[in-house]
């Protein structure tokens, strides 16, 4: 081969492997740019490659009729989990150019039809920059529109079809009353808007509806400040989480699920029926773990006025008359027809009692009355005749709400209609009181004998009435110091609760009387007031010259007896200079009070994630916070004479004194360990969610490992200033978890450290200390670091530390706000590790 045939022959290869390597003109990419169009035959894949977005023909027609969509691009079944134009599908055929999507200038999404009309726009507004904007498809399925700087200008999360992914969020704007609504298909191969929708209710905010067309199919009952509903898991070991989140701005529904689980996704079918699904691979199907409605007397107003649905009753729930009703027709009841409902078997008045009943799930047809106490909604409905029913919860358990009104008082004063029993008082469900008689029916000729009662009897209640007040008198003058004494025993007399035996005699903490509490907090006035949660308030006082923060339980509070005692018989016993220390405790009658030292710091989470309160975190100062913190677990595991497992470890739980040092606070969820004692196992799990280890949210498994898992996921806050649940700042990473281990593996740890310390931090302590804490939160338990060597690498530092395995995370959750921070709620909820069955 001559000299000039090899250099065309070379040149030939070169523009073969040229056009080889080149990517087509739309090639796949999770990225979407101006003058780069989708047309069909081609898709965006996003990063993890999870989801994909295209065109898609769901039925044969002619010229094709095709929908923008996004589905999963991972299993081999096409399921569209989102439709951009479903009322306006385009056209594709070989005579005619093809339709496309593209990104414009301003920064929105624009799909065109082959004769260049627009058929969906995603209309942004005020978008338009020097520099072109991008749309990205995220691994969660969100496809978004972000401008140059990074802002959300658009995403379709916010434009849900018939599908509910995990981070996607269902709910209410509480200013507009616009939020997102779940819409069937028309049919099976008809992505079109179908009859039946799905979402918060508009009217109230307070439930969630199925609705055909305006009319109820099913409801969820109203909230009455839960923060999780539900959990399932299955033999694929997935766990979902549904959650509800009440912010000053919105409520709203969110699901995550367990790490490594399935597709994941509720789906409203285009018959009406809102399923839970996830992906079988070993059958290559999707699974229905659960399906709403369930039973026909989930349907909505199934039983009829004043009947209501008893879930209770296995194995089929079934329609009963609320208590003082019957049957309207017993032939229809008896047959299974309860359309007609029931009826009073007696009239009421206007001063009849009301009868508590328990584990209701409230009628529809509320009214909500704000700003009512317990006691204030129950005059609410007494003083208005034509009221019939009430319920009442506290909504100052719910998360991420920092002001506002925090009561539901619901009165009915017509029919109650779609009634239910759950069964699970407390989760979900409303004490609903209802108006009766107060007396059976009397005969005629008995009205005699009630005349003289009614005469006689308050002649001799007031005798017995003067005698008891002189009693009073002289037991109250003699007696109180007794009665005190009484108290503190019966306090006192559930050693267990401790771990050890206990006496009165042994136990040194003061018992403070209620009326020296109340005149050191003024009366326990607002001004005095530091703090509110669903436990009560918390207010500043003086007492013996020494500042203090009073925690009041309310009598409806979530912490009980238990855990208060729990609190105070511990965290007595315990003294550590990171500890905080509990002064003295008051119980009289109904009121339980807690005494602490005042730290005018207040908790760390307030400092931490408030913009303006930020600048006094430096790294030295953080550095300490940590140290300190792991010193005090330490002390807590293995140094005191109890092994004390938190439970509640969280930045709301930690609070800083004067010199911003720390002190872990509320040991409410405290459990004691015996000497030989490794870990246990409970049903009840209470915590934060988010802090949880996986092991104890999932199986209720606790050891001193789990407040090891809790203080990984507190640390890494510290170093990035960001909420472990915050939607921001992770790149569309579920948490802080994964986003911090998915940096770490690519190499990129110092892209984690909190921008307001970069000034002012050590490199060398930073990433010591984003290592530790992926070392706290491996998903083995045993992988994990004990406190005590945390402290030692902290202290000493270390350069041959093991990497990091997987870590482990379950969900992600509200920011919850510690009782001692100003404005801010308590954090703490209970769940139980069984399967709650939805209606």
């Amino acid at each position: 081969m001559d000299r000039s045939a090899a250099l065309t022959y070379i040149a030939s290869v070169l523009v073969v492997v040229v056009v080889v390597l080149l990517p087509p003109p739309c090639a796949s990419d999770d990225r979407f740019v101006p003058g780069k169009p989708l047309s069909p035959g081609n898709t965006v894949v996003s990063d993890g490659g999870g989801f994909a977005l295209g065109f898609f023909s769901p039925s044969n027609s002619t010229p094709e009729k095709m929908y923008l969509g996004i589905w999963y691009n991972d299993i081999p079944a096409r399921t569209v989990v989102w439709v951009a134009n479903q009322e306006t599908p385009v056209t594709n055929s070989a005579s005619s150019a093809a339709p496309t999507l593209s990104l414009d200038n301003s920064s929105n999404l624009v799909l065109s039809d082959s004769d260049g009309r627009v058929r969906w726009t995603t209309n942004i507004t005020g978008g338009g920059g020097a520099a072109s904007p991008t749309a990205v498809l995220l691994n969660t399925g969100n496809f978004v529109v972000r401008s140059p700087n990074g802002t959300t200008l658009w995403q379709s999360f916010q434009h849900p079809t018939d599908s509910f992914l995990p981070g996607m969020k269902l709910g209410i704007v509480y200013k507009t009353r616009a939020g997102e609504r779940l819409v069937s298909w028309r049919g099976p191969d008809d992505p079109s808007p179908g009859s039946f929708s799905y979402g918060g209710d508009p009217d109230t905010f307070l439930q969630a509806i199925l609705w055909n067309g305006t009319r109820p199919v099913m409801r969820d009952g109203p909230w009455t400040g839960y923060t999780v509903d539900s959990q399932y898991q299955t033999n694929t070991t997935a766990i979902v989480y549904l959650a509800i989140v009440n912010s000053d701005e919105e409520i709203y529904i969110s699901f995550t699920v367990s790490d490594g689980a399935p597709h994941t996704r509720y789906v409203l079918t285009y018959d009406g029926k809102y399923q839970l699904q996830i992906w079988n691979g070993s059958s290559s199907a999707w699974a229905v773990l659960q399906e709403w409605p369930t039973w026909n007397c989930d349907r909505y107003d199934y039983c009829g006025p004043y009947g209501y649905c008893d879930i209770t009753a296995k194995p089929d729930p079934t329609c009963k008359c609320l208590t003082g009703f019957e049957p309207a027709s017993a032939e229809e009841w008896d047959s299974g027809r309860f359309s007609r409902g029931c009826r009073r078997k007696e009239a009421v008045h206007c001063g009849d009692r009301f009868l508590a009943m328990p584990g209701m799930q409230s009628p529809y047809k509320f009214v909500l009355v704000p700003n009512r106490t317990l006691e204030g909604c129950a005059a609410e409905c007494s003083s208005n005749c034509s009221c019939i029913a009430y319920a009442y919860a506290n909504m100052s358990s719910s998360r991420g709400r920092s002001k506002g009104d925090m009561t539901r008082c619901l009165v009915w004063a017509g029919e109650l209609v779609d009634a239910g029993k759950t069964g699970e008082e407390g989760l979900g469900s409303d004490t609903l009181y209802l108006r009766l008689a107060a007396l059976p029916l009397h005969h005629p000729g008995r009205r005699t004998e009630i005349n003289v009662i009614k005469i006689v009897l308050p002649v001799l209640a007031s005798s017995v009435l003067i005698l008891l007040c002189i009693t009073i008198a002289w037991l109250k003058t003699k007696g109180k110091e007794r009665n005190r004494e009484r108290h503190m025993n019966v306090f006192l007399d559930v050693t267990s609760t401790a771990g050890e035996g206990n006496s009165v005699q042994d136990f040194e903490l003061p018992f403070v009387r209620f009326e020296d509490i109340s005149l050191a907090t003024h009366n326990f006035s607002e001004a005095c007031k530091i703090g509110q949660g669903g436990f009560g308030k918390v207010y500043k006082g003086m007492l013996g010259g020494q500042e203090v923060a009073v925690k009041r339980l309310s009598r409806d509070s979530q912490q009980g007896m238990r855990e208060f005692r729990n609190e105070v018989i511990l965290i007595a016993k315990l003294q550590h200079r990171n500890l905080v220390r509990l002064l003295g405790c008051c119980v009289e009658g109904d009121e339980k009070l807690l005494i602490y030292e005042y730290l005018p710091n207040k908790s760390l989470d307030a400092a931490l994630f408030d913009g303006s309160r930020k600048m006094l975190l430096e790294w030295t100062t953080r550095f300490n916070i940590v140290k300190g913190v792991a010193r005090g677990l330490v002390y807590l595991h293995q140094d005191s004479r109890l092994t004390i497992i938190h439970r509640d470890l969280k930045a709301g739980n930690v609070l800083l004194d004067a010199e911003m040092k720390p002190k872990i606070a509320d040991f409410g969820m405290a459990r004691i360990f015996g000497d030989d004692q490794q870990d246990a196992n409970t049903r009840r799990v209470v915590g934060t969610y988010g802090y949880m280890a996986p092991e104890y949210a999932m199986e209720g498994i606790f050891s001193t490992k789990s407040d090891v898992y809790s203080f990984g996921v507190l640390l890494l806050e510290i170093v990035t200033g960001t909420r472990r649940s915050s939607t921001s700042n992770i790149m569309g990473f579920p948490n802080l978890i994964v986003y911090s281990w998915n940096l770490w593996k690519k190499g990129r740890t110092k892209d984690l450290v909190d921008s307001s310390i970069m000034d002012s931090c050590s490199p060398d302590e930073v990433l010591l200390c984003i290592h530790v804490a992926l070392l706290c939160v491996q998903e083995n338990p045993e992988d994990r670091l004990p406190m005590s060597s945390v402290v030692s690498i902290l202290e000493n530092g270390s350069t041959a530390l093991p990497a990091p395995s997987h870590t482990a995370y379950f969900a992600q959750r509200i920011t919850e706000m510690d009782q001692f921070s100003d404005n801010n709620h308590n954090s703490e909820y209970t769940f139980t590790l069984t399967s709650i069955e939805g209606r």
